[in-house]
């Protein structure tokens, strides 16, 4: 708990002598009673020792209550709510085209994320990074929910599928640097920079082909796991080989699903798969981002003062019930 105005907590020195005024005017009526039995006359019959004091208790326990309402009081409350970065990795190759979802894998694929970007909240950032035979982010993260949907209209499909691109320039887009990922020269393992930690970043990776890229995604996966960063690879039609007709040319194209969860695996993510458009739609609804707890102040001045107020009601109902007197 925090105080707006500490300075007013100078009003509570006034506690102990309210404390020893109680004390004299006890004192004083011990006293009166004293020189009235001197004369031959009897006091009306005192409360016992007990409650005599508990009304007087408290009013008191209500002043401190008052005095401290007046430093406005502020109390710590835990918030969850969701916030960082995500990036919308986008497959543009030229099977994102195809016909077989309404009114096509692109059109149908960025509905879907136009729906998933309007129910973010204004703390979450959201970037979108286009990929096709190499990577680019064409909206860098923000919170502006307009500019992440004009960047998802524009994107248009061409080229390849290189996953391995897609996922290093989402990795740059989240950490603000180039990211690199070492080639291979040996039978160690490649290893790449060190990112820093991202635990509230993801990258949602929607795709619809094999990777044609030379670099294995998988690399770049076990980078984005260092930093903390979880990948949603999404598959967009089926595991079987199909022959797309795209633009006059015949297309054979195939999804890789067991590259796509092993990238979800290695990250902490999940694979979704799109059959269609009612699937697609469903797995945004599906992604789950990280929740963070933030304490915020909320002032609980008008607590603190109900509680005095009903403190003092009860100790004046008793006073006057018991010994037919406030105090």
């Amino acid at each position: 708990m925090r105080f707006a105005w500490p300075w007013m907590l100078a009003g509570l020195l006034a506690v102990p002598l309210v404390a020893l005024w109680y004390r004299s005017l006890l004192r004083a009526r011990a006293a009166r009673r004293a020189a009235l039995a001197e004369h031959g006359l009897v006091a009306p019959p005192a409360a016992t020792r007990t409650r005599r004091h508990l009304p007087p208790a408290l009013f008191l326990v209500a002043l401190v209550l008052l005095l401290t309402a007046l430093a406005r009081p502020e109390a710590t409350v835990p918030e969850p709510h969701r916030e960082g970065t995500v990036i919308l990795a986008f497959d543009v190759s030229g099977s994102m085209a195809a016909t077989d979802l309404a009114p096509s894998r692109m059109e149908a694929a960025k509905s879907a994320a136009r729906a998933f970007v309007e129910r973010q909240p204004p703390t979450v950032r959201v970037g979108v990074v286009a990929f096709g035979g190499s990577g680019l982010v064409t909206q860098e993260p923000i919170a502006d929910r307009a500019s992440v949907l004009s960047a998802i209209t524009r994107l248009r499909p061409q080229g390849g599928t290189a996953l391995a691109s897609g996922l290093q320039t989402s990795l740059s887009a989240i950490t603000g640097k180039p990211v690199l990922v070492d080639e291979p020269t040996s039978s160690v393992e490649p290893q790449g920079q060190d990112l820093g930690y991202f635990g509230s970043a993801a990258i949602i990776l929607l795709s619809d082909g094999e990777n044609t890229d030379e670099r294995d995604p998988l690399d770049v996966a076990e980078l984005a796991s260092s930093a903390g960063i979880r990948v949603f690879p999404i598959g967009l039609g089926g595991p079987d080989p199909t022959v797309l007709a795209i633009d006059g040319f015949q297309v054979a194209t195939s999804l890789d699903e067991p590259l796509l969860r092993e990238i979800a695996a290695r990250t902490d993510g999940t694979y979704f798969a799109a059959r269609d458009e009612q699937a697609l739609a469903a797995v945004y609804d599906a992604i789950e981002l990280t929740w963070t707890v933030r304490t915020s102040y909320v002032e609980v001045t008008a607590l603190f003062a109900a509680a005095a107020a009903l403190l003092l009601l009860v100790g004046a109902c008793l006073s006057f019930a018991w010994v037919g007197r406030a105090v």
